[in-house]
């Protein structure tokens, strides 16, 4: 799997990633941690908060956190890296879009540009986010 490279043709990236899950949430969150740890570089993680579903409601709460990486791929590629885990996780993508899922992993910023408008919508994405970027010492552009 993608491990963060230090060679002179590849530039790393960070990204914080929003991590969602409400199938057996404590177990996948200690998994996509797990993953995340050994195939990037993991610079840091929030503890998850319990949060109640937005949208379709007949459905458990779910653990929310925010995970700071770094990577050598480039950022479409990283996304398509992070549904590949989705679905090693178990995620079954249904026809409700805000169903149950065992894993929801999202791009929230990419090199400390805000990439996704989930952060200004809704607390369980910012709220993490932004202990990671205070615990990390970081900053974003757009949020």
């Amino acid at each position: 799997m993608p491990k963060a490279s230090s060679t002179a043709t590849q530039t790393p990236h960070e990204c914080v990633i929003s991590v969602g899950s409400n199938i057996d949430p404590e177990h996948h969150y200690t998994q996509v941690i797990e993953i995340l740890s050994q195939e990037c570089e993991l610079i840091a993680h929030t503890t998850p908060i319990r949060t109640t579903p937005v949208g379709y409601q007949a459905q458990p709460d779910f653990l929310n956190s925010a995970v700071l990486v770094r990577t050598s791929l480039p950022q479409a590629d990283f996304k398509e890296y992070l549904k590949r885990i989705e679905d090693r996780l178990g995620r079954e993508r249904g026809p409700i879009k805000s169903g149950p899922r065992t894993m929801d992993l999202d791009i929230i910023a990419w090199d400390g540009e805000l990439v996704d408008e989930g952060y200004h919508r809704h607390d369980y994405v910012r709220e993490p986010v932004d202990e990671l970027l205070k615990e990390s010492g970081r900053t974003l552009n757009g949020g």
